[in-house]
């Protein structure tokens, strides 16, 4: 799942498209993915525009998040959470439960931003990597969902699509499971 947001905020900003894509660890269901953008109710700021790259003509006739609210919780409710970065998606979605529903949702979820974040950091060769890097003046330790792709050498992907970084997430995974663990990890071992 990814949301693309007005902001970084869910006290202030809102969700303004949400992808979701149904996977295994051996198959991405890429037909059944969904994709909504949403009328955030509210002047969208430029500066989110530039990211997301949806401006106010694309949600002028769009439902309100909690038109398709239902679907996203129903969707979400036969399945395991996967996102890049939990806080982002965690944090919106209950914000725009509490805002719709007046109580909040707790869902667990399995993030690959923590993934890639604790293997990078216990890694001798990670370290190592690190530092050559650095002397080479390339930062090579950054845990955005690109950058952390390319360590699997996954294809590059136009960033800040909601159903697009949901597949690179899936993606992602895959790759992780199939690197770093085995088929039979179990998922308590990778949620948060």
């Amino acid at each position: 799942m990814d949301f693309e947001t007005t902001g970084l905020d869910p006290a202030k900003d809102t969700i303004v498209s949400i992808g979701v894509i149904p996977f295994t660890l051996r198959r991405i269901f890429s037909s059944q993915g969904r994709y909504w953008v949403v009328n955030p109710g509210e002047r969208l700021r430029e500066d989110s525009v530039i990211y997301h790259r949806i401006t106010h003509c694309d949600v002028k006739q769009c439902p309100s998040l909690g038109d398709v609210l239902p679907d996203v919780i129903k969707i979400i409710s036969r399945t395991v959470v996967v996102v890049h970065y939990r806080r982002i998606e965690r944090r919106f979605l209950d914000a725009a439960v509490r805002e719709c529903w007046g109580e909040g949702i707790i869902f667990p979820v399995i993030d690959t931003m923590e993934i890639e974040a604790r293997f990078h950091r216990q890694s001798i060769a990670a370290r190592l990597s690190r530092l050559w890097a650095n002397i080479r003046g390339r930062n090579e330790r950054s845990l955005r969902l690109a950058a952390s792709r390319s360590r699997y050498n996954l294809p590059v992907y136009a960033p800040h699509h909601a159903l697009t970084d949901a597949l690179a997430t899936a993606e992602l995974l895959q790759a992780q499971v199939a690197w770093r663990f085995s088929p039979e990890t179990p998922v308590s071992d990778l949620w948060q």
